[in-house]
């Protein structure tokens, strides 16, 4: 336990000096660039550098536009992961930071400040540029050197366990020891996959599945690899699926990863070409833009729906005996359940028997209200309020029941790589193919989320709204 505070401790550090060190090198930018402007006479009536320096607007500048760069790096994505970095990411990544800092600060303070001679006003701001990416990258590129050496020295190391207990597992486990330099991982087990024959006399131990959080709670467990020895899908998406709950990234070979999707995408180079199953194929940066776009329609969708909510709520309670509104439980991101909120659109007690059942055009459960709702989708709109809480989110795929998760995954087994984002209001499935009325269009509708799930981006989620709008507009919600 004390092994997992202290590389805890040491990816928070990290974290604090990325933040520090663009903070520091953002302002060193600045000041440069005011003193290059000066140096260069696009500064009119400061015959002193310092005079120039003192004046209000250039003090204030150096407060605020430090602080706006940083909002970028933040959105960036670039704090997400802090401990293992790619190199060419990180270039990336800061020069689209430093290029939208420097289009932000033309556009918020320097257009109106421009020389009039075209060739020095386009000089300026290349050398804004350069100053913004020069200082950043290069403390940036200090801070990961470090750290870089560290891991492939073993002085940072992180705690995983591997999935899979056959030949296959071993065999990685072996190669990852043997190599000269060290990529990370500090095995500490194997985990049995149901159906393959551990190999004996291994000196690490070897787990159940049902140990698994006990074990990863008392190993401080950072990273989970799959390796399973057979081709057997059903029952490696099995052990997957009891994986998710864990909040871990879960990393498989690229290989193993084809047979269960068809876009492979590598996110480890340190040891083994590793896939990342536990998180999407958006960048950080992306996801980051999602959730905060995300929160603010939730607030004005919420707030500038309260008068039609409380209609809505009155129709409800004068057609039917019952609650407004509906709560069920269903799976979202990383299998953990959340109680999805809608407005009643069937009778009271609707499963009575207690078995879930699906609805239909013509089911008698569906209220009449209900069903004018359900046309033009009105019962979901409380699931803003979802969104807001981090349940799920405006775009992903359709959450379900345990009931029929079970049933669909059985079928599709790939249906647990959903997991990896929070589900949505609407989806893929739900514009280009609607309600589901069996577990046969279930298994229909869910290819299309695996698509979205191969293709997820912001453009898409637009795209994907753009088409629900158009359905509730046209009542084609049934």
């Amino acid at each position: 336990m004390k092994f997992k505070l202290d590389i805890n401790n040491q990816a928070h550090l990290q974290r604090i000096k990325y933040v520090v060190g663009d903070f520091v090198m953002s302002n060193l930018a600045w000041f440069c660039y005011n003193c290059i402007r000066w140096q260069m006479g696009a500064v009119t009536g400061h015959e002193y550098l310092e005079s120039y320096l003192k004046t209000n607007m250039v003090v204030l500048g150096q407060i605020v536009f430090p602080l706006i760069m940083m909002v970028t790096y933040i959105f960036s994505g670039y704090y997400n992961n802090v401990c293992r970095k790619s190199r060419t990411q990180e270039l990336l990544t800061t020069a689209a930071s430093a290029l939208i800092n420097t289009l932000i600060i033309f556009f918020v303070a320097l257009i109106n400040d421009v020389s009039g001679v075209r060739g020095m006003d386009y000089e300026l701001i290349l050398i804004l540029f350069a100053l913004i990416f020069g200082f950043v990258y290069t403390m940036r590129a200090i801070i990961t050197n470090i750290a870089s050496k560290k891991i492939k020295s073993r002085k940072w190391t992180f705690p995983a366990l591997v999935i899979g207990s056959g030949s296959a597992a071993v065999s990685f486990v072996n190669k990852l020891n043997t190599k000269r330099y060290s990529s990370g991982y500090d095995i500490k087990g194997y985990v049995n996959i149901p159906g393959e024959n551990p190999v004996k006399g291994n000196p690490l131990p070897c787990y159940e599945l049902d140990e698994i959080r006990e074990v990863c709670e008392n190993e401080g467990i950072w990273e989970l690899i799959v390796v399973p020895t057979r081709d057997d899908t059903h029952q490696t998406m099995n052990a997957i699926n009891k994986l998710f709950d864990l909040g871990l990234p879960i990393m498989i070979s690229p290989e193993r990863f084809n047979m269960i999707q068809s876009q492979v995408r590598i996110s480890d180079f340190y040891g083994e070409p590793l896939v990342n199953i536990s998180r999407s194929s958006m960048s950080d940066s992306g996801k980051n833009i999602k959730r905060a776009i995300d929160i603010i329609v939730s607030v004005i969708a919420l707030v500038a729906l309260l008068p039609f909510f409380a209609v809505v709520a009155c129709i409800i309670k004068a057609t039917s005996p019952g609650p407004i509104f509906y709560l069920q439980e269903r799976i979202g991101l990383h299998n953990k359940p959340f109680n999805i909120i809608k407005f009643r659109s069937m009778i009271h007690n609707a499963e009575a028997s207690g078995k879930p059942q699906l609805s239909s055009d013509d089911d008698p459960r569906i209220t009449p209200f209900g069903r004018f709702m359900r046309k033009y989708r009105i019962d979901e709109l409380p699931q803003f309020w979802n969104v807001l809480k981090g349940e799920m989110a405006m775009v992903g795929p359709r959450p379900e029941r345990k009931y029929y998760i079970d049933l669909i995954t059985k079928r599709v087994p790939a249906y647990s790589l959903l997991h990896q984002v929070r589900p949505g209001i609407t989806s893929m499935g739900m514009v280009k193919f609607g309600y589901a009325k069996n577990v046969d269009e279930m298994v229909e509708r869910v290819k299309y989320d695996l698509m979205y799930l191969d293709n997820m981006s912001l453009i898409n989620d637009l795209k994907i709204l753009i088409y629900t709008i158009k359905i509730v507009f046209t009542g084609r919600g049934m």
